[in-house]
């Protein structure tokens, strides 16, 4: 690729920076070198050549000098021509940069230690001031820490010049191993000194989405909200696949490759607020830190994966495992996430990127609401799509670009001098609009990423890259998902055009599923395929049984009838729900019914907590708050959360915590009668937080305790089974493999057993439903 002529020279900061520059590209005989890192430098060359600087460049690699010089030199050699430079000038600058570049073998700390006497010994030769050092660490993120060292140790320059280290992605795997790896880089770098690359904070488009938004401020001001925005798309497509590559793509997959960086740099750039200051390069990181810290947590709910059908087998071969071995790595991904803050809550923010697609393109699109309605030319402009895309690159288009429709607004230039409007269209279409339906501005002369970026790590320019803080809080925001997905099989797809709508994803709610079911080849058509909704009696009770997905949706149906009685005959509905991970699936489930769920008539009540505040994330309360009650429209006097948290004291019997909360109970509801409490159990039997040993023979007509637990938290708040067995309805929910043992034994007990507190619930008056999964039912 062919970088050219930066728009403007930083001619009066190299006059204040004279002096010598030292470049050292370690790992410069790779693929990322030969493809853009050289081209990057030479054009710094081209650039600063007769401005002050003078420079000297080393490619070092493991392979001796007598290996690694033709390679290096076959690289070098097949360099472009900037296009500013003319044929003969070029061939003079070029000439120059290959007299002034050496390959060194860099493996042991002697090679590194010969590097810097060899920087030494030149500068004091040819009576040079030296300005700094640049590494650049084109290796895999393991080879870091020990480079890191031996750099430190051996080619620091004297105090009075500047040590630059690049990093290429990745830089960790999760949140704990990129705490890991900065722990080590910092015990031999300072952060001022590291410099960690994101190649898409170098495109030309992404630099300019913050200074778009501050030209254009007056006009996106009223309209850069929640309820102007519809939705929000950051895409990156790509039609190659992994193959070649898939010792690295097998422990990393397609979030850790481009969702995590790449394409949370761009969203952050979006929807971060805006700096006062373009060039406070503080200030930007504590923008982006505040807007990272505001997105909702994501899990597998928000997620979908896939994997093109060719992957595994190329796994398989590049990795020599046998043909039974298969990979759950995803190529492809889709994922939802939303912001919680007043500004941008509820607008869903489509991200996905993945191989094996149909076309290459890269874009990030803002989707307004059209207020318009039009009653008889639809194909007038005001019918039309309001959209801002920051179109990347590829595609229909081939050329970076901000495209803004024009039923919006007409912008501000970005950038006068580099960047120009077009007003001559091809005759192609962009996100549902031809290009004559937009106004275009796109920059004068394309440029390489690597090229800005080699230009502002040389200047010191710590803007265009990511710190330490927003790369571990890029990591906090993604690992709880990295760690979901982690089991989960991906979605095959075939590859290309035949992908067809089979990875199509859609909204629910809050979560995120394909659009179009897989049409998977069953061999052995097991009992998933033989059962649906199931009815029949359990202990004497009445049982509903299904695969899980049924189970909840028939429980959340059954729910949803009990609610609709009881307001019919009382005017409003009091649901009890427990904690543990039996609800989990329910609450998602009632969460998406929340046009149809008569929410502003339902009370909701705790069976049991945890003796934790209610902000942390053990707490039950947390649980359904963040599971239900914050998609919901729900009065806020219908939430009862239990007290037990209080006098800044947790569970404190002087508190008197249960009284207070039996209080409430028979100030709400009819008679202490709860019309629908939900319950699971565990493994050894409790249900709510009423456990083998809970005392409860003085406390018959209580109807709220305190309890101890067996495993941490142990203080707990529970219903007691006086409470429970008043109930119009108490439903069992039991989920799982695990649970299958149990099932088995409760099955076997007649009437009550000590051993296992549910059997002790057996409502007066009202009706017990047990809802059994299959695998928790057949194991």
């Amino acid at each position: 690729s062919v970088c050219s002529g930066r728009g403007h020279t930083d001619n009066h900061e190299a006059k204040k920076r004279l002096g010598h520059a030292t470049v050292v590209v370690v790992g410069g005989t790779g693929d990322l070198a030969r493809k853009y890192l050289w081209q990057g430098f030479f054009q710094l060359y081209a650039d600063q050549v007769g401005k002050g600087h003078t420079f000297s460049f080393y490619g070092g690699g493991l392979s001796p000098t007598e290996k690694g010089t033709p390679l290096l030199f076959g690289i070098l050699k097949e360099l472009a021509c900037p296009p500013e430079l003319s044929a003969e000038r070029c061939t003079l600058v070029k000439d120059q940069f290959l007299h002034l570049s050496k390959y060194h073998q860099l493996k042991t700390t002697e090679d590194y230690e010969k590097l810097s006497q060899q920087i030494k010994q030149q500068l004091g030769q040819e009576g040079m001031v030296e300005a700094g050092r640049l590494f650049y660490l084109s290796v895999p993120a393991f080879a870091f820490a020990d480079i890191a060292e031996k750099i430190n140790k051996t080619c620091r320059p004297p105090s009075d010049a500047w040590l630059r280290v690049v990093l290429e992605k990745p830089f960790g795997h999760d949140l704990y191993s990129a705490q890991a790896l900065y722990k080590k880089l910092s015990d031999q770098l300072k952060e001022k000194e590291m410099y960690r690359i994101d190649h898409y904070l170098g495109k030309q488009v992404v630099s300019k989405i913050l200074p778009f938004r501050k030209e254009n401020k007056k006009l996106l001001d009223p309209i850069w909200n929640k309820h102007h925005i519809e939705r929000i798309e950051i895409v990156l497509k790509e039609t190659l696949d992994a193959k070649g590559r898939i010792q690295f793509y097998d422990q990393y997959g397609v979030i850790r490759d481009v969702l995590q960086n790449h394409l949370t740099e761009v969203m952050t750039l979006m929807l971060m607020n805006l700096p006062a200051n373009l060039s406070n390069s503080m200030e930007i990181l504590q923008n982006k830190l505040n807007f990272l810290a505001s997105l909702q947590h994501v899990d597998n709910s928000n997620a979908v994966v896939g994997q093109y059908q060719a992957y595994n087998g190329e796994v398989q071969e590049e990795l020599n495992k046998t043909k039974d071995y298969f990979s759950l790595t995803p190529t492809f991904a889709g994922v939802v996430i939303h912001v919680d803050n007043a500004q941008y809550e509820g607008i869903p923010i489509f991200m996905t990127s993945g191989k094996a697609l149909d076309e290459r393109v890269s874009y990030a699109r803002v989707l307004f609401k059209n207020d318009v309605f039009c009653i008889q030319d639809p194909n007038n402009v005001q019918c039309k799509s309001k959209q801002i895309i920051f179109y990347l690159g590829h595609g229909n288009l081939q050329y970076p670009a901000i495209l803004i429709s024009k039923n919006l607004f007409k912008p501000e230039l970005v950038s006068s001098g580099d960047w120009k409007e077009v007003t001559e269209y091809k005759d192609v279409n962009v996100l549902g609009l031809p290009l004559s339906d937009y106004y275009i501005q796109s920059p004068v002369t394309p440029r390489e990423a690597y090229c800005e970026l080699i230009s502002h790590v040389f200047f010191g320019r710590k803007d265009s890259f990511i710190s330490a803080e927003g790369l571990l809080a890029s990591w906090a925001f993604w690992t709880p998902l990295l760690e979901g997905l982690s089991r989960v099989f991906p979605r095959v797809y075939p590859g290309g055009e035949a992908n067809g709508n089979l990875l199509n994803f859609q909204l629910q709610g809050h979560q995120v599923a394909f659009s179009h079911e897989a049409v998977v080849n069953v061999i052995n058509p097991g009992a998933k395929d033989n059962f649906q909704v199931m009815q029949g009696k359990y202990r004497s009770s009445e049982m509903v049984s299904a695969w899980a997905q049924e189970l909840v949706e028939r429980l959340a149906s059954d729910l949803l009838l009990a609610a609709e009685e009881a307001i019919r005959e009382e005017g409003q509905f009091h649901l009890a729900l427990s904690g543990g991970s039996s609800p989990v699936a329910l609450l998602r489930a009632l969460a998406l019914n929340l046009y149809t769920f008569p929410w502003r008539n339902t009370h909701i009540w705790q069976v049991d907590e945890r003796c934790v505040p209610h902000t942390e994330t053990g707490s039950n309360f947390r649980s359904i708050h963040d599971l239900l009650l914050l998609h919901i429209r729900i009065p806020y006097f219908n939430i009862h959360p239990m007290p037990v948290h209080l006098t800044q004291r947790l569970c404190v019997e002087e508190d008197g915590g249960p009284a207070l909360y039996e209080k409430e109970i028979n100030k709400h509801v009819n008679g202490s009668s709860f019309h629908y409490i939900l319950l699971g159990v565990g493994q050894d039997g409790h249900t709510a937080s009423l456990f083998q040993d809970t005392k409860l023979e003085n406390d018959e007509e209580r109807l709220v305790i305190l309890t101890e637990s067996p495993i941490k938290p142990h203080q707990r708040m529970s219903l007691t089974f006086t409470a429970i067995n008043r109930a119009r309805r108490v439903g069992v929910l039991i989920m799982g493999k695990s649970k299958h043992e149990l099932v088995s034994q409760l099955s076997r007990i007649k009437g009550e057993s000590s051993k296992y507190p549910i059997t002790k619930v057996q409502p007066k008056t009202g009706t017990l439903i047990w809802y059994i999964d299959y695998d928790a039912l057949l194991g």
